[in-house]
């Protein structure tokens, strides 16, 4: 291998190339992966359903949040309407039409509201699936598209059956899920997931989610697992995985960028590197200021003063990261890298090795950081009273 540095030489076995030049090629087409892989989500069902709540829950908004879908109890969606993730243009959520009209045909809808456009399909429900649900999931069928079904506003059903005498909340969900089952058979035996928006951490939010990882095609995995609410500890921890696992292919692409001999575009292109990592991680924990906000409002605490004790998480919410110290000690290195990628061969790998050296630790170091400090916001939110620092 053209390199001894240790690092180096450990990312490219990670990436299952024989060279630094075809492992930088591989991390540079992950990490553009990442950042732009597309993943358009359609939610339909009858009018009532909830349909504009829900797409706004996906994207991590209140109701009355800027940008948030419009709600209201007549129909709000009168066509396909698109939503991009805030913190990931290429996620987008559509708000569909809602499935009512007497003269309802499946096909055509389809065709109108450009079928080919979504992922997958969540046809959401209050009450009872009807016909026009099952039709419409037929037809999803026959064009071999996943669909899902979603019984929403579970916690009305639970705030009603309280008042009975004889009240068991697990019973009650078995009764709703298992009504729904039945007049659903038409189209075999789907899946079917329970959630309230305003509370993401009860019933089968979660679970939906899985059933998505699951069935989604590996490349498109990832851009569900950044923008999806985080919705337990469970779901945080896999979220920091994630990104754990990508960290090579934000240094390797730092360290082909280093290679180049042009003044000052290695600390440059560093620097932008660790300020998008840092920026998806940001919003993938929860830490933005509408999930912040969502959060102290539901457990009514002031959460938003934890953010200060990290540094980066502070300075992405003041949109002053290139300020930050970890932006500067980049910096320093622009003209020893400058320098040595001059030098064909061994210099060219010194730079590589230098620059990928010190990436991987700035990123390392800021991951550990933003994800302990979502994971004290949840402790002191009184959600995961065990969860420990790792």
């Amino acid at each position: 291998m053209e390199t001894q540095d240790p690092d180096v030489i450990e990312a490219v076995k990670l990436s299952g190339e024989s060279t630094l030049e075809k492992a930088t090629a591989k991390a540079k087409a992950e990490f553009e992966q990442l950042l732009n892989v597309s993943l358009n989500i359609a939610v339909t069902g009858r009018t009532g359903a909830g349909k504009s709540s829900f797409v706004n829950a996906l994207r991590g908004l209140g109701d009355d949040a800027d940008g948030a879908a419009l709600t209201g109890v007549t129909e709000t969606t009168m066509k396909a309407t698109m939503y991009e993730h805030p913190a990931m243009p290429n996620v987008k959520v559509w708000d569909l039409p809602g499935i009512g009209s007497p003269n309802f045909k499946a096909n055509k809808y389809l065709k109108d509201v450009k079928f080919s456009t979504y992922d997958f399909f969540i046809i959401l429900s209050s009450e009872r699936f009807q016909q026009n649900d099952i039709m419409l999931a037929k037809e999803i069928k026959n064009a071999k598209k996943k669909f899902y079904f979603v019984r929403s506003k579970i916690d009305n059903d639970i705030l009603a059956e309280q008042r009975k005498k004889e009240f068991d909340e697990q019973k009650t969900l078995s009764k709703i899920r298992e009504d729904c089952q039945k007049n659903l058979k038409e189209v075999g035996n789907p899946k079917i997931f329970l959630i309230s928006v305003y509370d993401l951490e009860k019933y089968d939010f979660e679970k939906l989610q899985n059933s998505l990882e699951e069935e989604l095609p590996q490349h498109k995995r990832s851009a569900l697992l950044q923008a999806w609410p985080v919705c337990s500890a469970e779901s945080l921890e896999k979220k920091i995985t994630f990104f754990k696992r990508v960290i090579w292919a934000a240094a390797l692409a730092s360290a082909g960028i280093a290679v180049v001999p042009v003044p000052g575009l290695s600390a440059a292109c560093d620097a932008g590197i660790v300020l998008l990592f840092f920026t998806r991680c940001y919003y993938a924990f929860g830490l933005d200021d509408g999930s912040i906000k969502k959060l102290s409002e539901k457990v009514n605490k002031p959460l938003q003063k934890y953010l200060g004790k990290s540094k980066i998480a502070a300075a992405i919410q003041n949109k002053t990261l290139t300020r930050l110290q970890v932006s500067a000690s980049i910096a320093t290195l622009a003209t020893f890298e400058w320098f040595a990628s001059l030098f064909p061969g061994v210099g060219s790998v010194a730079a590589a090795g230098l620059s990928f050296g010190t990436t991987l630790y700035l990123l390392r170091e800021g991951l550990n950081e933003l994800a302990n400090t979502a994971r004290e916001i949840r402790k002191e939110a009184g959600l995961d009273p065990m969860c420990s620092n790792s």
